[in-house]
């Protein structure tokens, strides 16, 4: 059934969940603050507050069918660990009447007026989807628990009637266990209180070193993943080992090819705790953020050992406990085996799993001068007039390494088996303006405006998105097309980001490439496989033939159980679900919460999701330590 709004000069109808159109999307994600209307006698204000005061009195009869009558029929909870010790978007008065049955852990909500963009205001409340209005605002509230933050957007069902559309719940802080910051921040070492007391620096390597001490969890990857988790643990006072086999914090950014440069604009990636200074770049190259990444595990404290690797693990079902064996190379080049038996294990070694190397005959023959994987590729040599290069794969990487090459002369192939989505790096940034820029809304609350909505209004909003960003960069996308180069607009029509959470990648930001592309400067070789890589050169199904002194494959990489699988084995990975892509109530799978196995997290995704989910896993994690989540 589809919801009608109804304003004194306004209506509406929301679509439901099997008939969201293209058509019916406005492609702005809304305003801080949105436009005022005059549509409406009473004022925001006091339409939230009549509401609020509506939902508190049903939250305190504990009544979960009153509690549902305050949305609309079509209505939206989506909610963060406020409800339960998982994520979940409950879709509906009867699943939200049938969800809260079991229990209403949230006590009550307020209204947050400590900003503009925080209090009541009139505008769109779906995200552009069929242009609704309503009313939108931030609010705070506890549970039985903790306490946290969300958003409301409500509607005018009938006369006088305003129900919620949306409401989001996020859980930030647990009773008792608040984190270490601000007026919370610990007081620091007490000198000359004691002639025997160690100073700062050698309690500071004790701590580091687990001497005497076990840590309660060991994250596997000391990038922005296994970074902000350990970040947010430390802060909630857990005690966390971060192991990496790279010689320093930050290699894996630092060990990327030569031209690497961040794509998404500085807004979005500030990491927990310790943003980017105000006047870095907007595009951040990689050993400025390998630098950073660096700089960040010994400014916030955090227990990080490189050139470490894991040797053994096992989880023992009685104890509820892992045993870890890791082997750490020593300054002076000698090693030292460590067995550690935390509660759990986190697997933060990026979005994908192993790179993806296609098996394809005749590798092993190859007589050029490079043959790798984009993970490996250091950089085209300068001054390489005359050398022949392929790359394969047309993503990011692909693109960059490209355009390096074409650069220092070579001259250059990309092949393109299937399709790419492709978005200028301006349009993109110019759309993103609204909530991640210099003027725009503080981090955290761009933050919850982009993920309390729903993913089936997120991915309605992003055909409108992806429709204007065609209409944008038409001059652009007519001109790959004429030059061979096939386009696509992600799943449904969907584009950038639904592409990124259902494939992981996908798409390119243009940055350059694209252009040169056009101007058939890199030439492309589409819709064709590889049957076999000659001596010099490739051999594709159609029988044609490209010459190569340089191939690099661009293809990618494998899902995270992937990487689960070839590090900690069967036993635990059998255990294991999915992880990316939507569950039946459209949250990401695995990501973050639990994954099947008791004591085992995923920790992935881009700055802007590891910023966000990484305090929700240590939460997540703290609850259990304290034995306020008993749930396997």
């Amino acid at each position: 059934m589809a919801t009608t709004l109804t304003g004194q000069s306004t209506t509406a109808t929301i679509p439901s969940k099997d008939r969201i159109e293209p058509g019916s999307v406005n492609v702005s994600i809304g305003k801080f603050p949105p436009t005022a209307s005059s549509d409406f006698s009473t004022s925001a204000g006091d339409i939230a507050a009549k509401l609020v005061a509506e939902f508190n009195e049903a939250l305190s009869q504990k009544n979960a069918q009153v509690v549902s009558q305050l949305f609309l029929q079509h209505g939206y909870w989506r909610d963060h660990l406020a409800l339960s010790w998982d994520f979940h978007t409950l879709i509906g008065r009867d699943k939200i009447a049938s969800f809260l049955g079991q229990g209403i852990r949230l006590s009550q909500i307020e209204l947050d007026y400590s900003s503009p963009v925080r209090a009541p205001h009139f505008g769109p409340i779906d995200g552009g989807l069929g242009e609704v209005k309503g009313v939108e605002f931030f609010v705070k509230f506890t549970t039985e628990l903790g306490s946290g933050v969300g958003i409301a957007r409500v509607a005018e069902e009938s006369a006088g009637q305003w129900r919620f559309f949306l409401l989001s719940t996020t859980l930030s802080d647990l009773t008792g266990h608040e984190r270490r910051i601000r007026h919370n921040r610990p007081i620091g070492v007490q000198h000359g209180a004691d002639s025997r007391q160690h100073n700062w620096k050698e309690m500071r390597d004790a701590e580091k070193n687990f001497e005497g001490n076990e840590p309660q969890v060991v994250v596997i990857g000391a990038g922005q993943g296994g970074l902000s988790v350990a970040a947010c643990l430390k802060m909630l006072g857990v005690e966390t080992l971060v192991i990496d086999r790279e010689e320093r914090v930050g290699d894996n950014w630092r060990n990327r090819y030569r031209h690497l440069v961040l794509h998404d604009p500085l807004w979005m990636n500030h990491l927990p705790y310790l943003p980017f200074p105000s006047s870095w770049p907007v595009f951040i190259p990689k050993d400025k953020m390998g630098d950073f990444l660096e700089a960040y595990a010994t400014l916030l404290d955090l227990n990080v050992w490189t050139k470490t690797s894991l040797v053994s693990s096992s989880w023992d079902d009685g104890t509820k406990q892992w045993s870890v064996t890791v082997e750490r190379k020593q300054h002076d080049g000698t090693k030292e085996t460590r067995t550690f038996r935390p509660h759990h294990v986190i697997l933060a070694t990026g979005h994908s799993g192993k790179k993806y190397f296609p098996s394809i005959n005749g590798l092993d023959t190859f007589q050029g001068d490079v043959l790798c994987h984009s993970s490996e590729f250091k950089g085209a040599r300068p001054n390489a007039q005359g050398k022949k290069a392929v790359v394969v794969g047309c993503c990011n990487s692909g693109h960059d390494i490209s355009q390096d090459y074409y650069e220092q002369g070579y001259d250059v192939t990309m092949v393109q088996r299937s399709s790419t989505l492709v978005v200028s790096s301006e349009t993109l940034v110019a759309t993103l303006k609204e909530l991640y820029d210099d003027d725009g809304p503080a981090t955290e609350d761009a933050d919850l405006c982009l993920l309390s909505l729903p993913s089936e209004i997120f991915k309605a909003v992003q055909i409108g998105v992806t429709r204007k960003f065609t209409h944008v960069d038409r001059e652009l996308l007519e001109g790959l097309d004429r030059a061979g180069f096939k386009i696509d607009q992600g799943p449904d029509d969907g584009g950038i980001y639904i592409k990124y959470f259902q494939r992981g990648g996908g798409y390119y930001i243009n940055v350059g490439t694209s252009k040169l592309i056009i101007d058939r400067k890199i030439r492309i070789k589409q819709g064709q496989e590889i049957t076999r890589i000659l001596p010099h050169g490739i051999e594709f199904a159609d029988g044609s033939v490209l010459e190569a002194d340089e191939i690099v494959f661009a293809t990618g990489y494998q899902n995270m159980h992937s990487e689960a699988k070839s590090i900690l084995g069967d036993a635990v990975t059998d255990r294991i679900g999915n992880v990316w892509g939507y569950d039946e109530e459209g949250e990401l799978r695995s990501l973050c919460r639990p994954s099947g196995h008791p004591g085992f997290w995923y920790m992935g995704g881009n700055l802007l999701l590891c910023r966000y989910f990484s305090k929700l896993l240590a939460l997540q994690i703290k609850a259990i330590e304290e034995g306020l989540n008993t749930r396997d």
